[in-house]
């Protein structure tokens, strides 16, 4: 898998999409039905109809990199199918990547530090 720095937004369409879709495809999905701007760094994720493949879709600044997996035994561990999109930490993508529940990953929210007099 692909690391994912920490700090880099990560945003699953929950709904499946067509698997024939390529990166231009799934680039114009994402602005006009998701709302997001796939040329703004955030990672992309999109699921097939019988939950055993995934797309990821991210621009690194020089283009569009698609990446696509295919379990072999099993299927991935997805939310709930609704309506637009939903976020998850690098963390819980790389489970979801490997074929793990993303939902049992640990993310630690840490306040922001308040300025001091």
């Amino acid at each position: 898998m692909i690391p994912v720095p920490p700090g880099v937004r990560v945003l699953i369409a929950t709904r499946p999409v067509d698997f024939r879709k390529g990166a231009d495809s799934l680039a114009a999905l994402a602005k006009e039905t998701l709302g997001q701007d796939p040329f703004g760094g955030a990672v992309l994720v999109f699921r097939s109809r019988r939950a055993d493949r995934i797309k990821l879709l991210v621009w690194d600044g020089s283009g569009l990199v698609l990446v696509w997996k295919r379990l072999e035994q099993g299927v991935f561990k997805w939310p709930p199918i609704t309506n637009g999109v939903m976020r998850l930490s690098p963390a819980q993508l790389a489970a979801l990547v490997e074929g793990l529940d993303w939902s049992r990953v640990h993310v630690p929210r840490i306040a922001r530090p308040q300025a001091t007099r």
